[in-house]
Order: C-alpha cells, then structure tokens, then sequence
C-alpha cells in the first residue's frame, strides 16, 4: 500500500520529516519492489520501526517504509531454539509468539516498544556483565540490497559479514527478517533498593560481575543510587509477581504520573528540582518480586525525554560516573531526570559499542520540552574523554572522522556498504554524517 506523505515525527519530537511517500508493504517481495521504484526514481529509501531512536537514523525524506505489517515468525529451529521473525515485530510482542515454544531472548533493554530490526540496527542493549546488546542474539539475517536482491547472511552463507550486517545502521538494505539465538524461557527475581551512591561505585565492578543484571539510577543532587538487580531462574521456578493494583501504583501512578507532574513542575521552577529529587528517591525503587523474564526487563515509559547515552570501558565507568556527578554540581543546573548506570560484556559485532570491551554505559536524559543542548554537549565531552562511544539511535554530535579510531572494524563497514549500496540508496542525512558520504 502506498500513500502520499504525511509528516513523520519519532516519540521523543526530536526527528520529524515530509516523506516524498509512505509504503506499507505486507510481504518481502513488495519491500523489493519498493526499493526498485525508488532506485529507479534517484530516491533514497528507509524503513522505520517504531520511531524510538532520539536520532535522525530513521528519517526518510524520499520513501519511507513502514513495516508495522511484516511482524510475526517466520520459522522456529527448535533443536537450536532458534527463531526467524520478520523485521517490522515488535519487541513487546516476541514474548507471546516465543511462549508456545517454551523460548525467550536472552536479554532485553528497559523499553520494548522497539521493532527487533530497529532495536539491533541501532545497538539496543541491556545490562548483565555476561550479556551482550540485542544484536548479539542474531545468527541470521536477511535483507534487500540496493539493486532489490535478497541477500542472506548466517553460518552457511556469506558468515564473515554478520558482525557487520547485525548491527548496520540501516545503511546496508532493508532487513526484512531475523533469525534470533533464543534461550529456554526463564524468570527473574528483582530486588530494587535505594542505597547509598558512594558505596555502589565503589563496589561497582564486583557488585556488576556477581549479579547477572545490576544497574543503577541516580536522581542528581541526592547521595542515593536506587539499585535493580535480577538474578535469572528456571521458566517453572515459583514466582510472587507485583499485585496488579501495587504494579500500576508504581510504575505508571508513581514512575509516569508524579514524574510527569516534577518534569513540568521542575520546568517551570527549576530552584524545586534538588527537592523534588530528593523526594522520588526516597518513594522509587523499593520493592523485590519475581516474574516471567520480559516483564522484569521491560517497564512501562510515560514521560516524554530526550536522550544522550554513551559507552566507555567498564573499568572507566566509576571516573566517568565521578566526572558527571561533579559537573552537574559545579555548573549548579537543575536536571529533573535520573541517570542510568548499566553494564555488558565486550562483543565482535562492528559498530556496536561494546566493540572488543566489556563496557560501561552512562545514559542521560532531559524532559522533551527543556533544551537539553549544553547538558547533554558537557556530558559529551567527559565521555570522549573516556574513551566514550555513543550510542548511535541517542543524540551525540559526532561525525564520521571522530567516530573511525573509536571502531576498530569502521573502514570494514564502510567498505560493506560501498559493495551492498553502492550508489547510496539507502542514505539518509544523519547516515552522511556518521559515515560520510
């Protein structure tokens, strides 16, 4: 299906565009054809998920997919438990389809409203020293390259370019499906507890590699880290879930509603923002129960933010923690938002941020309606400073020539994309930029 542009915006109203023309194709076959009309035509071509990326990866002035309609499982290998899903499913939504087959994915982020291609396409991850981003899931992968072939990429075909098209940008073709390392389903036991902050980052390391999900928040201008940590158990392990009435009380009544209402309070009177903080750290994260694992990784996100989010190697990430918390003080802003502190293991996918080290993750966030222009600009510095990577779908200023020697495997991808798009089909502004031309 195919209709005239309207204006596109992502969630966080950082990105927004007038498409030449919006597509809705249900099959791979329509996504062919779809990118053979529009190289015909000299008309760049992107598919979106569901517009979370706070960058401008997604955006697509000339055809625009939509794959709200390619969702669902292809295949299921259930020797390997290994799982084949259209590209445009939505995270949310996987653990129903995987529940029959007594799978789940090994790891997830916070937030599941992503679509699995645009979750490894921009280096989604999660937290857990032994556990890498989402992309690191995929053995397989198919997608639509510039000339409109079907180009499949796993162990038996063409594997050397996996660690490249797992996580491409969207520069490489259209991913039009999946092929995911599942996992026997498994719960997880939360304990979530304010603690004090010194002690969690001096602890840090050991307290990370002995949990196999550990993160924290920090409200700014308080001593208080509200901790998660989630240790893993059987699928048949008993569980005490929240109470449906306790569940929304925290998270929506408390995580959306009272935030929403300090965001907007703390806007309007920034000189309310240190005790206001002081008050959500005191009435967040105190709770411990267990679940079915997506429902402890995922929670729900009511408030509008935009977001800055960078890596640095794990043992740097307490100094980098340090030289935020200090900047925040002696700038003397206001900032209404937590920082989260998250951990995973190093991989070999190309231009993924846990590239060849195990890393550290620092993510910052502003309420969508405050500029957050010079906070997030100083948090950038203190992070190329630490030897920093920035996650590719959160707001960052760098470029192609500061982001080559952070990615040892960069001229590799870029040498992929020239063979796969060679005339730039799939290009967009935000790609020019990280990539170059």
């Amino acid at each position: 299906m195919t209709r005239p542009g309207g204006t596109w915006q992502n969630w966080a109203r950082t990105e927004k565009v007038r498409p030449h023309t919006v597509e809705y194709p249900s099959t791979v076959e329509a996504v062919r054809r779809s990118v053979r009309a529009a190289a015909a035509r000299g008309r760049q071509i992107k598919a979106v998920g569901a517009g979370h990326s706070f960058t401008a990866i997604a955006v697509a002035p000339g055809t625009l997919l939509e794959l709200t309609e390619l969702q669902g499982i292809v295949t299921v290998d259930r020797e390997r438990s290994r799982v084949r899903m259209l590209a445009g499913t939505r995270l949310h939504r996987i653990p129903a389809l995987l529940a029959p087959y007594g799978l789940a994915m090994t790891n997830l982020g916070d937030i599941d409203r992503q679509s699995i291609a645009g979750a490894i396409s921009t280096g989604t991850h999660g937290t857990g020293t032994r556990y890498g981003g989402i992309a690191t899931q995929v053995v397989g992968a198919t997608l639509v390259t510039a000339d409109g072939e079907l180009l499949t990429v796993d162990e038996e075909h063409e594997p050397d370019l996996l660690p490249g098209v797992a996580l491409g940008l969207g520069a490489l073709g259209i991913l039009v499906d999946v092929t995911l390392q599942c996992v026997p389903a498994f719960t997880l036991h939360a304990v979530e507890r304010p603690e004090p902050l010194d002690t969690v980052l001096e602890d840090l390391p050991a307290r990370a590699a002995a949990s196999d999900h550990f993160e924290f928040y920090w409200f700014p201008h308080t001593d208080i880290a509200l901790t998660k940590t989630n240790t893993r158990g059987a699928a048949d392990a008993a569980v005490t879930p929240l109470p449906p009435v306790g569940k929304w009380v925290d998270d929506i009544l408390v995580g959306n509603g009272v935030h929403q209402t300090a965001c907007s309070t703390g806007r309007v009177v920034p000189a309310l923002v240190p005790a206001i903080n002081r008050l959500s750290a005191k009435v967040w994260g105190d709770r411990t129960f267990s679940d079915a694992s997506h429902r402890v990784f995922a929670t729900a996100r009511g408030v509008r933010f935009r977001e800055m989010e960078y890596s640095v190697p794990a043992e740097r990430l307490p100094g980098a923690f340090r030289a935020v918390q200090a900047l925040i003080d002696e700038r003397g802003w206001r900032v209404e938002f937590p920082i989260e502190v998250r951990l995973a293991a190093g991989d070999d996918l190309w231009l993924s941020t846990a590239h060849g080290r195990a890393s550290g993750y620092i993510a910052v966030h502003r309420y969508w309606r405050v500029d957050p222009t010079e906070y997030f600009g100083a948090i950038e510095e203190i992070m190329l400073a630490h030897d920093g990577r920035p996650h590719w779908g959160k707001i960052h200023t760098l470029d192609a020539a500061a982001l080559r020697p952070r990615y040892p495997r960069f001229d590799d991808f870029l040498a992929l994309r020239h063979r796969l798009d060679p005339n730039r089909v799939f290009r967009n502004p935000y790609l020019d930029r990280v990539l170059g031309e």
